[in-house]
């Protein structure tokens, strides 16, 4: 289906829910008819708001709930209705909005009758408050509640001292007496809303919640300027990791809770919004997320969120918190709760976000400026690199190559050269760029203004309650090659049908335009070790991959110089080649509550998700990847160029070009199609005032089915209407390497559960809890034993402070309690791992002729029948402590866990055809704690001070792993699996110095020192390399200090992250060209005999060592594998500063505001620590280029205003 049509049935969607909504309203606002004969007043009014949407405000005292009536009428107003109901009491009521206040009339206060006092209660948005109940502490029979304006009058009975006000969802006041007129402002309870423990499935009161879990408030927790609400998590919960390896718009940041939980697995926690499972588009392994391919694009489940629809993340850690979602939440388990709509008065809020990024700064990286950078293509040109016939035909070239073109460029109209062959010219060509210093982040970087405008509406009655949203995210682009428009709506509503009876309708929808710069997928040379990205045009990489000496314009418009033996210019390639995306991201949802008898409720959800992706890479004709195809200058170019096409039937010719006219064009889709089904029961009670009893038992069902498509259209030209031009010689080239034009994979997901959980608690002091969930899935081995698992849950909790002698130890020790639990989950383990069936592939087997060809079929991988879940057992515990009054709070927690029946890679005898399968035939323990401390400093009228302080450390060993992981993955900068070691472990080659002439030396796998002689492919001498440390952190947490005084409030929140590595970029090479730009460590390269005793940094070879040593190139990637490659990954981000202001309540309602506050906040400002050795690198950002980009740093402006 076209993104057009989508759009249309997103829009069409909304529409309808919103229409829905507001026809049930409707219908329920008609005129009303009543029979009831012999009732009370009480029975009368409760059929009456049973009929309408309205509620009832009155004071018990001052109606005659008793009086018996007869009433019969039909098709009466509600004011008829009300008439004849109340005929005979002296009463007068009102109705505004959707309320109805009655009253008896108010008499004038006269001589030596009881003193009045009156008021106004609002709350803390200055918001009036109908209904609020306000009595008497010495004398409750003297009440009343406040009208639709928040206005009450009452008369002081004799010895009243307090007044107390309340309000359901309001903290309750207590204050003394005050003759006159008061304003009383009733605060949101915060503390009941934080005592409930949202699991996604059930709610729980945090007394009787016996796991390890985090409640994040959204507005706490979130990050004004970025749209991805799951970077909010970073330093905000103990146990939490986040790295953010791109900052690129949808894709997804590495996220860990409590460390890994698989070895080849993506142990990312699942995501939860509103009771409902969020699933990926695609299924992306945690070392993909770094790569910088396309796909990453759409990584993130939750990309379509708007932040401003957020109410809460509740970060569920332990297996007891996880249990209940089964083998779904080995790695953790993140629940989202949306924004609901609320009783009372109709409620408009918009939130405007102006952000401003930062350009990246050479200031900030150990690149070389032009001039030295000159210097060494100098000595790089008395090497013998830059000497005019090889740079004329290279591969790649930069000012030299340029300055040789013009020197062979004759224009005949005016009988000129491009440049004058004499040592003078030349000179005067290469001082101009010496001289040039370009500012490639200037050049690709963009200052602009991205906005994001958010706007809801919130009202309802205790009939129906709605909520409704509508955000859009524009951003103009960081780079010169990006772009995105995002679009969200959300709706949903809540209809109590009758007093036992709840219907809820949720919808959500999202819409994304995005453009991003062209990129092919990145590969890995495992015989050389090189790991490369062709026609790569990432602006970050590009700026500090290339010299500076290169010019983009001159006066004639764009300078071309060359790569893959074709033109190229970055301004002209970001134009020309780039990937459009479109994503469409629908979810609807119904639940419905049925309250059977007390205690006892039923309760089903279902749901459906859609999600499509349309990513067209348009590689236009006149892009360096077309030209390149067509680079065949003269025989030289011909033989050298690795994309021209030789024909095997024509012995001894030439390479030819395969794709003479027009471009490329690639359209990847992926679609997922998600369905979701789930009944429970759920029972709590208590009796005798001691025993309280919660039972919770249901199943779920769900199911995603996934397509993904991708073709290539040869000769697509795009300035021709998009008419394809192609020579059939592709299609052959093709068919002989066994590459496909196109592919259409579908993958079927089906799973089936059932769950229980038991609460037990003697008078909320003691409490058990134990969980089981028995689950299947088709995507595991179809033995019964492998698809079919339960997993369970044990624990316990004491809330010493429910004890009578804990009030001895008050107020220096507030409450304080301890738990443990011990627990089985699982996992489905990695996506693609698929040989619980047979896989068979096609394959085209070479054929001299067309006449004779075929399609061929091979096993890709054997069944595994017994292919099965990865399990963890874990064991947690944990104690929470409040100190003086509450004013301390802290949290300890400690678990060790054992996971075991990974999958991994095991080495067969062959006997079956096969040399390595996946199976379960791994383990891994990992243990940690966590350390939250909460303190409120000072708390006076006018300033107040908080410090938040979050630490977890933790640390995992693989104890079994049969796989023979290779040197090349043992090495990469992601780090890889071994047995006795973390999950990602990095290993380095020895480096061991260089030797006379200045090339690097090495220890290799038979403990010889050598220059070349380095196996990349190795896979059983491994112990000659080096351990590093793990690439993931092993230590994490936040700092942060928050002031407030009146109206203002001052945000320093700081997050770091300790005990992993990092391999820096690989900036050595055996052969470089004028293009390339050198980090400043060329300084101190080797330039003569007696400098490796000074320095490490190898000499820039001369050709003709290139010549005489083989493979040479060998070394120079082993040197950026070695351990002087290396750098400690530990830092200090200043993550956030903000200072807020909120203007006055009493001010602002003269405009007809109930909110304003206006916020300035900068983000990712800097780096208070970091090694010297990253030279500028990020620590958290992979430079892979493609996509990939790193989060900038910004300033972000927000306006909040509601109506």
């Amino acid at each position: 289906m076209y993104v057009k049509e989508w759009k249309a049935l997103i829009k069409m969607a909304l529409i309808t829910c919103f229409l829905v909504c507001a026809q049930i309203i409707s219908a329920q606002e008609k005129n009303i008819s009543l029979e009831l004969k012999n009732v009370t007043v009480k029975e009368a009014l409760e059929q009456l708001k049973a009929k309408t949407t309205y509620s009832l405000w009155f004071n018990v005292s001052e109606v005659d709930l008793g009086r018996k009536i007869t009433i019969n009428f039909q098709d009466k107003s509600i004011n008829e209705a009300l008439n004849i109901i109340l005929k005979g009491q002296a009463l007068n009521y009102e109705i505004k909005d959707k309320y109805i206040q009655i009253f008896k009339p108010r008499q004038n206060s006269e001589k030596g009758k009881n003193k009045q006092i009156s008021g106004t209660v609002v709350d803390d948005m200055g918001e009036s408050l109908p209904g609020v109940s306000v009595r008497f502490k010495e004398d409750a029979t003297v009440g009343t509640v406040t009208d639709l304006d928040g206005h009450f009058q009452i008369s002081i009975p004799e010895k009243a001292k307090t007044l107390i006000v309340s309000y359901i969802g309001m903290e309750t006041k207590e204050l003394p007496i005050k003759e006159g007129n008061i304003k009383i402002t009733l605060s949101s309870d915060s503390q009941m809303l934080e005592e409930v423990v949202v699991t996604g499935m059930t709610k729980v009161d945090k007394r009787l919640f016996t796991g390890a879990t985090d409640r994040l408030k959204a507005e706490d927790a979130r990050l004004d300027g970025i749209p991805d609400v799951s970077r909010a998590l970073e330093g905000r919960s103990a146990g939490v990791s986040v790295q953010n390896v791109s900052g690129t718009f949808g894709t997804a940041p590495k996220i860990r809770v409590r460390g890994a939980t698989s070895i080849y697995g993506s142990s990312k926690p699942l995501w939860v919004v509103d009771g409902v499972v969020m699933e990926d588009a695609v299924e992306i392994d945690a070392d993909d997320l770094s790569s910088g391919d396309a796909v990453t694009l759409i990584s993130s489940a939750i990309a379509g969120l708007s932040a401003d629809d957020i109410e809460s993340f509740q970060i569920l850690k332990d297996g007891s918190a996880t249990s209940i979602y089964g083998a779904r939440a080995m790695a953790g388990v993140v629940v989202i709760t949306t924004k609901r709509g609320q009783a009372g008065v109709s409620r408009i809020n918009y939130t405007g976000e102006f952000t401003s990024r930062l350009k990246p700064n050479y200031d900030n990286f150990n690149i070389m400026g032009s001039q030295e950078q000159m210097g060494v293509y100098n000595e790089m040109a008395e090497k013998g690199w830059l000497i005019f016939s090889d740079t004329y035909r290279a591969s790649n070239s930069g000012v030299y190559g340029k300055m040789y073109q013009l020197i062979n460029s004759y224009n005949p109209q005016n009988q000129s050269w491009g440049l004058v062959n004499t040592p003078e010219a030349q000179a005067a060509y290469l001082q101009m760029a010496e001289m040039r210093n370009t500012n490639w982040f200037d050049e690709l970087f963009n200052n602009n203004i991205t906005m994001n405008h958010s706007i809801s509406i919130s009202s309802g009655t205790e009939k129906a309650k709605y909520y409704g949203s509508i955000s859009i995210y524009n951003d103009p682009g960081w780079t010169k090659a990006s772009s995105v428009k995002r679009y969200t709506a959300n709706a949903n509503a809540s209809f109590n049908l009758s007093d036992n009876l709840t219907l809820t309708l949720l919808s959500n929808g999202s819409y994304r335009k995005q453009k991003a710069p062209g990129t092919l997928s990145q590969e890995i040379d495992v015989v050389s070790g090189e790991v490369r990205r062709d026609f790569d045009i990432n602006p970050y990489s590009y700026a500090l991959n290339t010299s500076r000496t290169l010019a983009l314009k001159d006066a004639d418009g764009l300078v071309y110089y060359t790569r893959n033996y074709a033109p190229f210019n970055i301004l002209n390639e970001l134009d020309k080649n780039y990937i459009d995306l479109d994503v469409v991201d629908l979810k609807f949802q119904g639940e419905l509550n049925w309250k059977i008898i007390k205690g006892l409720e039923a309760n089903v959800v279902g749901a459906v998700k859609y999600q499509m992706t349309s990513q067209d890479h348009l590689i236009k004709e006149h892009s360096n990847q077309p030209e390149a195809y067509r680079a065949a200058g003269d025989a030289t170019i011909r033989d050298r160029n690795p994309l021209l096409y030789k024909n095997p039937d024509i012995p001894n010719s030439l390479p030819v070009v395969v794709l003479p006219e027009g471009g490329i064009f690639d359209k990847n889709e992926y679609k997922l199609l998600g369905y979701d089904f789930r009944a429970s029961l759920s029972y709590n009670t208590s009796f005798k005032d001691k025993h309280i009893m919660n039972l919770f038992a249901g199943t779920e069902a769900n199911s995603a089915d996934r397509t993904q498509y991708w073709s290539r259209g040869w000769g697509y030209q795009y300035e021709k209407g998009g008419i394809p031009f192609y020579d059939y010689l592709i299609f052959k080239q093709g068919i002989e390497q066994n590459n496909q034009y196109y592919y259409n994979d579908l993958t079927y997901s089906r799973n089936l559960a059932f769950f229980g959980m038991g609460t037990y608690s003697y008078m909320g002091k003691y409490t058990a809890t134990g969980t089981i969930r028995y689950e299947g899935s088709n995507r595991l081995g179809k033995a019964r034993s492998a698809r079919w698992l339960p997993t369970w849950n044990v624990a316990a909790a004491w809330n010493m402070h429910e004890e009578e002698f804990f009030e001895k130890l008050t107020p220096a020790l507030s409450h304080f309690t301890l738990k443990a639990s011990y627990s089985l989950t699982a996992d489905r383990g990695p996506a693609f791992v698929t040989n619980s069936r047979v896989v068979y592939r096609n394959y085209s087997p070479f054929r001299p002729f067309a006449g004779v060809k075929e399609s061929g079929l091979q096993i890709e991988d054997l069944e595994n029948s017994e292919l099965t879940y990865e399990k963890k057992h874990e064991f947690n515990v944990g104690a929470d402590f409040g100190f003086i009054d509450n004013r301390i709070n802290l949290s300890l927690d400690y678990y060790t866990r054992n996971n075991y029946d990974l999958i991994g890679l095991i080495n067969t005898q062959g006997g079956g055809g096969q040399g390595t399968k996946y199976a379960n035939v791994a383990s891994m323990k990992s243990s940690g704690v966590e350390f939250t401390l909460s303190t409120k400093n000072i708390r006076t009228k006018d300033f107040q001070w908080t410090t938040d302080f979050i630490f977890s450390k933790s640390k995992n060993e693989i104890t079994e792993l049969d796989s023979k992981a290779r040197v090349m993955s043992l090495i990469s900068g992601m780090g890889f699996a071994e047995k006795g070691y973390p999950v990602r472990a990095l290993f380095s080659i020895p480096f061991q110095g260089l030797n006379e002439d200045g090339l690097p030396t090495f220890i290799n796998e038979d403990g010889e020192v050598t220059i070349t002689d380095i196996n990349f492919q190795e896979a059983l001498k491994k112990d000659f390399l080096k351990y590093e440390g793990p690439t993931d952190p092993t230590i994490t947490g936040s700092f942060g200090n928050i002031f407030s005084y009146k109206n203002f409030k001052l945000n320093v929140f700081m997050t770091y992250s300790f005990g992993n590595v990092v391999r820096l970029d690989p900036v050595f090479k055996s052969e470089y060209s004028d293009l390339d730009a050198m980090p400043k460590e060329f300084r101190n390269r080797w330039t003569v005999p007696g400098d490796e005793a000074y320095t490490n940094i190898p000499v820039i070879a001369h050709t003709r060592q290139v010549k005489d040593i083989p493979n040479l190139k060998y070394a120079y990637n082993a040197y950026n594998y070695s351990d002087v490659r290396v750098a400690k990954g530990d830092f200090i981000r200043m993550k956030e500063i903000s200072l807020s202001y909120d203007f006055n309540p009493a001010w602002i309602k003269q405009f007809k505001l109930n909110n304003l506050q206006l916020k300035l906040q900068a983000t990712n400002l800097f780096l208070i620590y970091s090694d010297s050795k990253l030279n500028g690198q990020d620590p958290e950002f992979f430079r892979s280029g493609g996509v990939a980009s790193p989060v900038p740093k910004q300033f972000t402006l927000t306006l909040r205003l509601g109506l």
